[in-house]
């Protein structure tokens, strides 16, 4: 089998959200859990807490939202060291 995207959950200070999922994501949600039990060890208690991990994925895998994330920031100032250089 193909290693999973998700690897172990990391523990972090929850902010909470309250969607609702249609049962065929529900269904898979719970089957991703059983699959990533199986390869990693960890038993997934609750799904649920697999949603969290798997937004952060998607988002840093979306290349026009990294995009466009960056044409908002501002540039960071340069160092000091490289402004007495010229």
């Amino acid at each position: 089998m193909a290693k999973l995207k998700l690897g172990a959950l990391v523990d972090d200070k929850p902010v909470k959200l309250t969607v609702e999922l249609p049962g065929a994501v529900h269904r898979d949600l719970v089957a991703y859990a059983q699959a990533l039990a199986g390869e990693t060890g960890q038993a997934i208690g609750d799904p649920a807490k697999l949603i969290a991990p798997m937004v952060a994925r998607f988002i840093a895998s979306d290349r026009a939202f990294a995009n466009a994330r960056n044409v908002r920031k501002p540039s960071p100032a340069p160092a000091e060291a490289d402004r007495g250089t010229s």
